[in-house]
């Protein structure tokens, strides 16, 4: 889960049936669909909206099994500030969201090639860390990991 401070809102990740992850910000009193819709496949479950539920603020078919979120609310990286980060298992990845109110307006990979990346979190100093599994044959193959922290590159 990931507060928000600068929005105030508390945005989480979701792991979905067979894709369909989803990134929701959760608020009381709200019915987020679990069983009765989703945008994975899912035996028994045809819709994809419900009236009363809420929709995702974005999901991801196929599935990249996101992990830990954070929003970058430091000036360590000129124009990331308050961009939404999200570490992918299965897509052995780092996204970055550019968010607008509740809504995302852009993403990105912010790379894709050093494994499972477990949590990003903002460190006391300001910089983003990462918690890497390196990658296997397998997904499901236990490896050597590492924590990873991002340094912007002097331009």
């Amino acid at each position: 889960l990931a507060w928000a401070p600068v929005r105030g809102k508390l945005w989480e990740p979701e792991h979905g049936p067979q894709g369909g992850d989803e990134i929701n910000i959760i608020e009381k009193g709200h019915n987020y669909g679990w069983g009765v819709i989703s945008m994975g496949i899912q035996n028994g479950i045809t819709k994809r909206t419900e009236p009363g539920m809420e929709n995702p603020i974005v999901y991801y078919t196929p599935t990249i099994a996101p992990s830990g979120i954070a929003f970058s609310t430091s000036d360590k990286y000129p124009g990331w500030k308050n961009n939404l980060f999200i570490g992918a298992l299965g897509g052995q990845q780092l996204r970055r969201l550019e968010i607008s109110g509740d809504k995302v307006t852009h993403q990105e990979q912010v790379f894709n090639q050093f494994g499972r990346v477990h949590d990003v979190i903002v460190g006391p100093d300001g910089y983003l860390y990462v918690t890497l599994q390196l990658p296997g044959r397998v997904l499901s193959e236990s490896t050597p990991g590492m924590v990873a922290r991002l340094v912007p590159v002097e331009q």
